[in-house]
């Protein structure tokens, strides 16, 4: 298979796949594609290490890492740069009606606090610019060979600081006017994602959003949302994406460290069973649909936060879930793709059928015109 990805990375396979764990990562580019690392949820040091890790055992290939720096967000005009001093100001600036919410519906459900000995919770994730700068320089520090930002077009400096060190630059868009804004600060690849994917998505179905982002932009476009086979593969390659951008499907393959609640709530999950919410980030994202997200859209509920408010007001809650293994309350970033998700297979076995059928897909199309 030869696009533009494949020869501006050197891969052999145009599959890009979205993880937050390292294991995962470093199969699917050991198998051809090329695993890209969601270093959201690290602080530097630990993102070191994962990194490290990674180097150590992809075989030479290569690989990417996905941060989150929002245009836009709650704070941004603090004028605050050290992320101490803005977490404590981002902090004041809950309501304290939305944490009696929170507290009452863990209650309800017989969620128990945290043990007295649990760590401190991570509040103020990778999503600010103060933030997210230290995990970019942290992984232009390593040998990687994309840097994407999964919310809108990052800083233009970090798009300069990156072609420095060599490395492409690719951003998430949902229409094809964000799509355009992302090649205006210089980024390599667009990846267009419809509104299927898991996690962060906006609200235009992948088959009528690929066409519209390729022809608005001239850089390379792939295929994001929904995405998980061959077939599907296929249907993003007609569409005129030059690769696919997977997310979800990796959730239960052998290597993922997805919780274990979560993962057989997946595994069980038709694809009627997400829905789009705010109440995990502040901005829309596709999640299981459980009683988490319901209770956000009762009509009890406070409203949800501007990001990154929500997130530092849920975060020792969804902390809390996990580590009760509440059914009812566990959520999940996950895709509409989950209704088809419904075995543990190792990351290679997954690549390797898609593209079996991949090449099934296009072997079919091509005996449908001919003579």
């Amino acid at each position: 298979m030869r696009t533009r990805v494949t020869e501006m990375f050197g891969i052999e396979l145009p599959i890009f796949a979205f993880s937050h764990c390292r294991d995962v990562v470093a199969a699917v580019s050991r198998a051809g594609g090329m695993g890209v690392l969601g270093a959201l949820y690290f602080t530097p040091e630990e993102l070191e290490m994962e990194l490290k890790w990674i180097d150590e055992h992809v075989d030479g290939k290569p690989y990417g890492v996905d941060v989150v720096m929002p245009a836009s967000y709650a704070g941004a005009d603090l004028g605050v740069d050290s992320p101490a001093d803005l977490l404590a100001k981002l902090q004041a600036m809950i309501p304290e009606g939305h944490r009696k919410f929170v507290e009452d519906l863990l209650a309800k459900h017989g969620v128990p606090p945290l043990s007295s000995d649990a760590e401190p919770g991570r509040l103020l994730l990778g999503w600010t610019d103060a933030t997210g700068r230290p995990q970019v320089e942290t992984a232009l520090n390593h040998p990687i060979a994309l840097l994407a930002n999964a919310l809108g077009p990052p800083p233009r400096d970090i798009v300069e600081q990156a072609h420095v060190h060599g490395v492409k630059v690719a951003a998430l868009a949902s229409t094809p006017r964000h799509a355009v804004k992302q090649v205006e600060v210089g980024v390599d690849v667009v990846v267009a994602q419809g509104t299927e994917a898991g996690g962060h998505t906006g609200e235009i179905s992948t088959m009528v959003l690929i066409p519209q982002v390729v022809d608005a932009v001239d850089v390379p476009v792939l295929a994001a949302g929904g995405i998980g086979s061959g077939r599907q593969m296929a249907a993003g390659m007609a569409l005129g994406a030059e690769g696919v951008w997977t997310g979800s499907i990796w959730l239960t393959v052998e290597e993922a460290d997805t919780p274990n609640v979560a993962r057989d709530r997946i595994l069980a999950a038709t694809s009627r069973d997400t829905v789009r919410s705010r109440s995990w980030t502040g901005k829309p994202a596709r999640l299981l649909k459980t009683a988490w997200t319901d209770a956000w859209e009762s009509a009890d509920s406070p409203g949800t936060l501007p990001m990154p408010l929500q997130f530092m007001l849920v975060s020792d809650a969804l902390r809390r879930i996990g580590r009760s293994e509440s059914a009812e309350l566990t959520t999940f970033p996950a895709g509409q793709i989950i209704g088809t998700m419904n075995q543990i297979k190792p990351a290679r076995d997954v690549i390797f059928a898609m593209v079996e059928e991949y090449i099934e897909t296009m072997d079919r199309l091509t005996r449908l015109t001919g003579d």
